[in-house]
């Protein structure tokens, strides 16, 4: 799919990954980008720089992504390619709170199924449209802190799902799963495990936003910042568990560069 005259809903958009590419679809003439984020000012910033719309939009609440998907819809008459791109780390293991397990399974899991909820039915009336879930390479690897690992394991098979159930219907979906990425997230982490090794190895989030569009044109399911994750992922199915004996060795590793 080309971006070119297409309207985009990104959310998470107000730094990092999701600025990038809302910067980048308005670049590629993108006929209208809606910046969705938390913090609502900051969506604001980068959508005045793009020409855009910025909004406040919480994603761990249903009723907000059904109100962005709806007042989209009545703004621009549709919505082409839908960017679920928030996502929250806690930076924690065996000491993650209920509290933060439910922060973490909100922002990375159920503000997919949210979206999708929300959005898909407005695509089959069309028979067309476009989803984009950034997850991370943590949730194909199982590393990283334990509730961003296993939150973002689901987001995969969700997306994986959505392919399946809809592919033969006009939906398409791409799964966006980056290593080490040069955003807040990554800079501002707190996990003992992710941070040094991730900075080792870690991309620009304008060459994370390449990678999308590249993605999205050549409609590839599992779009990658760091091609040796699909390694990783040949020798999981080869060898389950030489592949776990590999994860363990890596994680463990000063210079890796996992995500």
């Amino acid at each position: 799919m080309k971006i070119r005259d297409k309207v985009a809903v990104v959310t998470g958009g107000g730094n990092g990954i999701g600025a990038a590419m809302a910067r980048r679809f308005a670049a590629e003439g993108a006929r209208a980008v809606v910046v969705a984020d938390l913090d609502g000012a900051a969506a604001g910033r980068v959508a005045s720089e793009i020409g855009g719309v910025g909004v406040a939009v919480n994603v761990a609440r249903e009723q907000e992504l059904v109100d962005l998907v709806e007042r989209t819809v009545a703004t621009h008459g549709r919505i082409d390619l839908f960017c679920s791109n928030a996502g929250v780390s806690i930076g924690k293991g065996l000491d993650t709170s209920d509290a933060d397990w439910e922060k973490a399974w909100s922002v990375n899991l159920m503000a997919h199924v949210y979206a999708a909820r929300a959005v898909v039915p407005h695509m089959l009336e069309r028979g067309e449209g476009y989803l984009l879930q950034t997850v991370s390479a943590a949730g194909l690897l199982s590393i990283s802190d334990a509730s961003y690992a296993v939150t973002k394991h689901g987001a995969v098979a969700y997306a994986e799902w959505l392919s399946i159930t809809y592919g033969d219907r006009g939906i398409k979906v791409s799964c966006f799963c980056p290593m080490g990425v040069r955003t807040n997230m990554l800079l501002g982490s707190v996990s003992e495990v992710d941070q040094p090794a991730l900075l080792a190895a870690a991309v620009e989030p304008e060459d994370a936003a390449e990678a999308i569009v590249q993605g999205i044109d050549a409609e590839r399911f599992l779009i990658l910042t760091h091609p040796e994750v699909l390694e990783f992922m040949r020798r999981k199915g080869a060898d389950y568990d030489r592949w776990l004996k590999g994860m363990r060795r890596y994680q463990q590793q000063p210079q890796s560069t996992q995500s």
